[in-house]
């Protein structure tokens, strides 16, 4: 007999009761994707930002740091140090001559260790074993170069580039014939400057600027003459005959990645042009290159003077850092004066009114 009850609780119904469960569609969820990427899109500057100023910081104390042990050197010695020293047509192939003012005021940056491994009255270059030349010197590196890296030969590190070049003047550094007629800067061959010898002002005379590492330069040109250049085109018209160091690898570019070389395309700058000028050369390579310019590499000749832009630049937008011989340490815009550029650079040259009056810096 078939039965013909209302279910009467003993059995679940066929179709068991439905719930709503809140979630995302699709849309939703690309939305929300959308709006966090916005949100991390608009915070990536911020966090750029902090990190550009923390290394702008670092940098700033860098140079405060060198000044501080030029000072502590001109104490000990009675004149700041020379930029290279050596007799005029001395150096030989092969030889890179006398050490940099970054070799000589080691023991003044807690590196004696350092400078108590190498012979100071010896060439660099023959003391490559030592393991000295190839260090990074923490406080002669800017935290935001890019190029963070040794310089290497044959395959090994051979020395390290600095970011902080010590002023050599506007144009003439050295002239090996006349010891009367040398650079108008602080720091230049076989000088021993003194503190009365800066007759512009140790505030109102750089100390030293930032240049980046491994620039592209040329040299060993002919003379070109007394009469300071005020564009690049009469820089790069310089370029025939000259000796290049510049190429497509980063390795070629050999400026400033000689921290312990004295000479200055390697541990120097000058103010012929204001910083982050830009010295476009086309190579013959086909490619591009901003470009330092030494008219003769000091020491090698008995007879060539040595003229050099060594331009000073920096990855800072806009800016580079600088200190003057006070020991001070100022940001300096890319557009300063050349005029105003220049006489920060000259030690004696009775211009010291015109980098008060018209100075473009912001100090640290």
């Amino acid at each position: 007999m078939i039965r013909n009850e209302k279910n009467s609780g003993r059995y679940p119904p066929p179709f068991p009761p439905t719930k709503n469960h809140p979630g995302f569609t699709l849309v939703e969820l690309l939305v929300v994707i959308a709006i966090i990427g916005t949100l991390v899109a608009m915070l990536f500057p911020a966090v750029q930002a902090s990190r550009e100023a923390a290394r702008r910081m670092k940098c700033a104390n860098n140079l405060k740091n060198i000044a501080l042990a030029l000072h502590n050197y001109q104490n000990a010695n009675g004149s700041f140090p020379p930029s290279f020293s050596i007799e005029p047509g001395t150096v030989q192939p092969g030889k890179n001559g006398s050490w940099s003012v970054h070799g000589l005021i080691l023991p003044f940056l807690e590196q004696a260790n350092a400078y108590d491994m190498v012979d100071l009255t010896r060439p660099w270059s023959e003391q490559i074993d030592s393991s000295v030349p190839p260090m990074k010197i923490p406080v002669y590196f800017c935290p935001s170069e890019i190029h963070n890296f040794p310089r290497t030969k044959n395959g090994e590190p051979y020395t390290h580039p600095i970011t902080y070049g010590f002023n050599c003047g506007t144009w003439l550094i050295y002239d090996p014939k006349n010891k009367h007629n040398k650079g108008d800067g602080v720091f230049y061959a076989n000088s021993h400057t003194t503190v009365t010898e800066i007759r512009d002002g140790m505030s109102q005379t750089l100390l030293a600027a930032e240049v980046k590492a491994f620039t592209p330069y040329f040299r060993n040109t002919e003379d070109p003459g007394p009469e300071v250049p005020f564009t690049a085109g009469e820089i790069t018209a310089l370029a025939s005959g000259a000796s290049f160091k510049v190429g497509p690898s980063t390795n070629s570019n050999t400026g400033h990645t000689e921290w312990c070389d004295g000479r200055a395309h390697h541990t120097g700058m000058t103010t012929v042009f204001t910083p982050n000028t830009v010295v476009p050369y086309t190579h013959t390579d086909g490619n591009t290159y901003d470009v330092d310019y030494s008219s003769w590499q000091e020491g090698k000749s008995a007879t060539q003077p040595t003229y050099s832009a060594v331009t000073s630049r920096s990855y800072h937008p806009g800016i580079v850092h600088a200190a003057m011989m006070d020991g001070s340490v100022h940001s300096i815009h890319e557009k300063i004066d050349l005029d105003v550029w220049r006489a920060m650079g000259t030690r004696a040259s009775g211009h010291s009114e015109i980098s008060i009056t018209a100075g473009s810096w912001e100090d640290f």
